[in-house]
């Protein structure tokens, strides 16, 4: 069974969420999406997974979402997307991929309903 974790080691719940992972045993593949953001296929995968629109995937309170204006909600989801595969700090973390299912690390007990 691959399972992929989208990471980041300076957020607290990514940090949990991976501990928790090998807590169980598992090793999954770890992407630090901040230095290999995912492509769009991939991002719209993980979208498509989780069931979100690439809004309700963004964190809000992040300075470049201001900053690009993304609050204004005729921006498409194309739009949405291209910006977080442009600046990866908007996406949501830590993502947790497995058995063709996906979940949000947040809490990090969340990603067991998958495994």
């Amino acid at each position: 069974m691959s399972i992929k974790i989208y990471h980041n080691p300076r957020c607290s719940k990514s940090r949990q969420t991976l501990q928790l992972l090998e807590e169980k045993g598992i090793q999954p593949d770890i992407i630090e999406y901040l230095k290999q953001a995912p492509s769009k296929a991939e991002l719209e995968s993980v979208l498509a997974l989780l069931a979100l629109k690439p809004r309700d995937l963004m964190r809000k309170g992040e300075a470049v979402y201001k900053e690009l204006g993304l609050a204004d909600n005729s921006l498409s989801d194309d739009q949405l997307v291209t910006a977080m595969i442009e600046n990866p700090i908007l996406i949501e973390r830590p993502i947790v991929l497995a058995n063709g299912k996906a979940a949000i690390g947040r809490p990090p007990e969340s990603v067991l309903e998958i495994l």
